[in-house]
């Protein structure tokens, strides 16, 4: 037995992937952290690089939870209490005090009478999806959503799949019309803010067309949401697109390694629906939960945003967004409007996109250039990350350097 008539065709696949331009290559290696100093954030060493200090425009650590003494203390405590594994699934006496506590206080928080844990978000959306699919369900899918959310339809197989264009409700609206009295389910998924341009779901506008509809429909419409990028970042009160679309999903699932700043994933929904995937999801029942010293320190990032402290931060990244924006466009590069810290740069050209990653991070900037075909040709863009950690003079040094650059 051996790898060696396979390995030629792996070899082949990564040249195919490299000629696409979708080869993640190597990994830059965070190796240390300089704490925030003379009016600027936090920067990161990288290995390779010296003692150059990089300041990161590309972390999903929206709110700097990952560094708050209160959440490093809690895991650090819990982790002296219980070790630093579960020792199992959930089911065969891996389920702790802290996981409890945490999925109580997740549906509080998004107003549901239930939740449940997952190792990752994304593991959440390829648990839950396929468990609300039969041979009787069409799937209908927004055209930008996430990689979690196309395989997870994969996995499911659908009788019918339907993708509308992106936000476009009234292509939604002709495509629930289509298939009434040929389908008996409906399963609408949607990213809640979509990560490669921060804009977001109008979940009130979905939620009409469905309403429309949902008499038609044997088994009605489900309206299942992943709002990982949305929740503790975007809204008044860090209640994600929810709040801020003034709609809600049947089912919603997030995570808790973006805002909240640690590990794994979730679903709030009716006790029954939860009830319902503790007893078939695959990725929760066989898979061990997260650590309980990641749910004792996710227990104190909720407990940070839902406190005057949270809505400050809150309040603080919102104005560094629209910050970033307005300097963005004096300078006369092109984005979208809106209030999520998702700041997308639209260069619409791959070797100029590449150009520019290069350029910011030879100035000790790190961020995320999207080329073709990873997005559709001419949307090549940069995606910025405002974080509550970032200060004015980190925001001035990045658009003086995309000063300098734009001469």
């Amino acid at each position: 037995m051996s790898l060696k008539k396979l390995e030629p065709l792996l070899t082949d696949k990564l040249t195919e992937l490299q000629k696409q331009g979708v080869c993640k290559g190597n990994e830059k290696i965070i190796t240390g952290m300089k704490t925030a100093s003379d009016g600027f954030g936090p920067r990161y060493f990288l290995e390779g690089y010296g003692d150059r200090a990089f300041l990161r425009m590309n972390s999903n650590s929206y709110l700097g939870l990952a560094t708050h003494p209160q959440v490093v203390k809690a895991e650090a405590e819990a982790a002296e209490k219980f070790g630093t594994g579960p020792g199992a699934v959930r089911f065969i006496s891996g389920t702790y005090q802290a996981h409890i506590k945490l999925e109580q206080k997740l549906a509080e928080f998004h107003g549901r009478e239930s939740a449940m844990l997952f190792s990752s978000a994304y593991t959440t959306m390829t648990g839950v999806l396929p468990q609300f699919i039969s041979n009787d369900t069409l799937v209908v899918s927004d055209a930008l959503n996430h990689n979690c959310i196309i395989n997870a339809i994969r996995l499911s197989q659908p009788a019918s799949k339907e993708i509308y264009a992106h936000a476009d409700f009234d292509a939604l609206d002709k495509i629930l019309e289509t298939y009434k009295g040929r389908i008996k389910r409906v399963c609408l998924v949607t990213d809640g803010i979509f990560s490669m341009r921060g804009d977001y779901a109008d979940l009130s506008k979905i939620n009409a067309r469905c309403q429309r509809h949902e008499d038609t429909y044997e088994q009605g419409i489900i309206t299942i949401v992943d709002d990982s990028h949305g929740v503790g970042a975007f809204g008044q009160t860090g209640r994600g697109t929810e709040e801020y679309s003034q709609g809600r999903a049947d089912i919603l699932i997030a995570t808790l390694g973006k805002a909240f700043g640690v590990n794994g994933g979730y679903v709030v929904a009716d006790s029954v629906v939860i009830d319902y995937l503790r007893e078939t999801s695959p990725s929760y029942i066989y898979s061990n939960p997260i650590t309980p010293a990641e749910a004792a320190a996710a227990s104190a990032a909720l407990d940070i945003v839902t406190s005057d402290e949270g809505l400050r931060l809150l309040d603080k990244l919102r104005v560094f967004s629209v910050r970033l924006r307005s300097g963005l466009e004096q300078l006369g590069f092109e984005t979208l409007q809106g209030e999520h810290p998702i700041v997308p740069i639209l260069i619409r050209n791959t070797e100029k996109t590449s150009a520019l990653v290069e350029y910011l991070l030879a100035n000790n900037i790190l961020v995320t250039g999207l080329n073709y075909p990873v997005v559709p040709q001419g949307e090549q863009e940069i995606r910025l990350q405002v974080s509550a950690e970032h200060t004015e003079k980190d925001l001035d040094y990045l658009l003086a350097k995309l000063t300098d650059f734009k001469q």
